[in-house]
């Protein structure tokens, strides 16, 4: 870990050296140079990112497909929102509305001697240790979406936001990142407050942040791929998660669902469905939606495109949709 903290520093150097230093200042933003070192973590560990789920996703995806494609305008735009995540846009939105509010929240707490959870430091010589420190924020990160996740599918104001992500019918490696970006902002914001208050460190946090996100993308690629009767049970694969996004589980509220409010909505690890009951592991790999885009139940349109999607999002939650 500290080995892939140190090569991940010196890239970040390089590159905001090379190539952001250089533009913020041509741009006559040096004002923020501090904030884009900041900037081009993140964009360091999207390009990342993106180079694995192109290198090693990507041809999973043409060896063993779920589903012939064939929307591929679909597809295109869940690359846009991949690459709006991905890249650092959303990370510089969060800069600018959940990340301040943070930082003068926690330090108002410190100014009144009211200190972070130190995880790492519960147990000397054992959570301390950089791959125990990791795996005990992957589990409570985890554990945080697993509930959120929950969430959207159990209140109406929130399915009217999380439909997006659902509606997508031809899903891919790239499918992961198409949410509303109003619940992108509510659900990081709880990251972010957590991340705070349980002081989780730079370096670790970017770890978290990009096994994360490859495990998310992966679980959604169009693969026919599962992990066996026991690594089901300990990692999301795509068997696992397609289940959760399967059209025979009817996720709207009021729809009664196969299964209440759906199942399957861990996103690392499927411990916290097991635990909590909502797991299932007979899925198969059926065709995915919501139930009501069928032409038969009244076909309901979520958007074609990205500025469609999250308009009809906010039309929804304002029960005008």
């Amino acid at each position: 870990m500290d080995t892939f903290v140190d090569v991940f520093s010196q890239c970040q150097q390089w590159l905001f050296e090379t190539v952001v230093q250089p533009a913020m200042f041509h741009l006559g933003l040096s004002n923020l140079i501090e904030d884009g070192f900041d900037a081009t973590m993140w964009l360091l560990a999207g390009l990342v990112q993106i180079a694995i789920m192109v290198a090693v996703f990507a041809p999973l995806q043409r060896w063993r497909p779920a589903e012939a494609l064939h929307d591929h305008a679909s597809v295109r735009v869940d690359v846009l929102y991949t690459a709006i995540h991905t890249l650092g846009l959303f990370r510089v939105f969060l800069f600018f509305t959940t990340e301040p509010l943070a930082d003068a929240l926690f330090g108002r707490l410190h100014v009144l001697g009211i200190e972070e959870l130190q995880l790492d430091g519960l147990w000397p010589g054992v959570t301390d240790v950089a791959w125990v420190s990791l795996l005990i924020y992957l589990l409570v990160f985890d554990l945080i979406d697993y509930l959120f996740h929950r969430a959207e599918h159990r209140f109406e104001w929130m399915w009217a936001l999380h439909a997006v992500h659902h509606s997508q019918r031809q899903m891919t490696l790239w499918s992961d990142n198409r949410n509303h970006l109003l619940s992108d902002l509510m659900r990081d914001t709880v990251v972010v407050a957590v991340s705070h208050l349980i002081g989780v460190p730079p370096g670790q946090f970017v770890a978290v942040v990009i096994l994360g996100r490859l495990v998310e993308s992966f679980s959604h690629a169009n693969v026919r791929l599962a992990f066996g009767r026991l690594g089901q049970r300990l990692l999301v694969g795509p068997r696992f998660h397609r289940h959760h996004h399967a059209i025979a589980e009817s996720h709207a509220p009021g729809q009664a669902p196969a299964r209440p409010y759906g199942c399957n909505f861990a996103v690392l690890f499927p411990i916290w469905d097991i635990l909590f009951r909502t797991a299932d592991f007979h899925g198969d790999y059926g065709p995915t939606g919501i139930v009501d885009q069928q032409p038969d139940r009244g076909g309901r349109d979520y958007g074609r495109s990205f500025l469609s999607q999250q308009w009809l999002g906010i039309l929804r939650l304002l029960g005008r949709g």
